[in-house]
């Protein structure tokens, strides 16, 4: 009766009142028994003497796993030993390359999170040099082909050359593969630049096509693009209005499509699937000009007179 009693009492949580998990980490080659200290520490266990008598009692803590688990200071004895005996919980960790983001957003992301010192990702793409693919890439930096997806990955050991390396497998996997045929005599760097031109145009995926075949028109036709998200390419900070204004009024700027025709000389960030779709499948149509109101809504128009009927319209300059 008093070792049942006892036992009861051993398997008691040590503080019923803080259900929120924890991760506690259980290091390569140790044993449940070794475990006592580090659990009473952690506030797992009231004390390590409990932990200790309740394995002598004919607790089973062979089936214990390294790695990090995901534990209470609410669960019983028997709760937290199931526990440490499971799966342990992925080191990995979701991040997320925004579609449209430069080479220098995701570095400042990667920065920001603390795996990367500053540059280091930029850096890593500012060259094809080292990586291994079934498609062109450009001389210079990777902008364009730098997949935007949700990556799991490992913080400890974060290597930005790695990273580089499994977005372009995965610019392959998701568009260039058994899409290269349909290229046409567009080459791959032409569609790539002007889906990152789409991405940042038009918010409407549904929209995307029609741009495209508008912007690939105004190519074929000799025209200047007009597309003013090529002057805030090079800006530090892509919303800074004043700057922006600065690169329109520039003829030198390789970027100003304004004044410049033909595409800008690089991709203007990473362009994700319907933007890629789109340049790759533009629709034809009777347009030749656009813009969007206040809403961000399309207005697509085939001359110069309705452009500046819809300008007025929507108060759009």
């Amino acid at each position: 009766m008093f070792w049942m009693m006892l036992g009861c009492a051993l398997d008691a949580p040590a503080d019923p009142a803080i259900t929120e998990t924890r991760l506690f980490e259980v290091p390569a080659g140790a044993t449940a028994r070794g475990l006592g200290s580090a659990l009473a520490e952690a506030g797992l266990i009231s004390a390590e003497w409990k932990w200790t008598w309740y394995l002598r009692m004919g607790a089973d803590g062979t089936c214990i796993k390294a790695g990090r688990h995901a534990v209470s200071p609410a669960m019983a004895f028997g709760q937290l030993l199931e526990s440490l005996c499971g799966a342990p919980v992925p080191k990995d960790e979701p991040f997320t390359v925004v579609e449209g983001w430069r080479i220098r957003e995701i570095d400042a992301a990667l920065t920001e999170k603390g795996w990367i010192k500053a540059g280091e990702y930029a850096l890593a793409a500012a060259s094809a040099e080292g990586y291994t693919v079934s498609f062109p890439l450009p001389k210079g930096p990777l902008e364009g082909y730098l997949y935007p997806e949700t990556y799991r990955v490992e913080p400890d050991g974060f290597a930005a050359k790695a990273f580089v390396q499994r977005q372009l497998d995965t610019f392959a996997a998701r568009f260039y593969t058994g899409h290269e045929a349909e290229l046409g005599s567009r080459t791959l760097s032409d569609v790539v630049i002007m889906a990152s031109m789409i991405e940042r145009e038009e918010p409407t995926a549904a929209n995307r096509p029609l741009v495209a075949g508008v912007l690939w028109k105004r190519i074929g036709a000799g025209w200047h693009l007009g597309v003013d998200a090529t002057s805030r390419y090079t800006l530090e900070d892509w919303n800074d209005r004043k700057a922006f204004l600065t690169k329109l009024r520039d003829p030198n700027d390789p970027y100003n499509s304004r004044l410049r025709p033909g595409l800008p000389p690089t991709a203007i960030g990473n362009p994700g699937a319907t933007a890629l779709a789109a340049a790759l499948h533009p629709t034809e149509s009777e347009y030749w000009y656009y813009l969007h109101d206040s809403a961000q809504v399309l207005h697509p128009s085939r001359n110069v007179a309705e452009h500046e009927a819809y300008r007025k319209k929507y108060n759009v300059y």
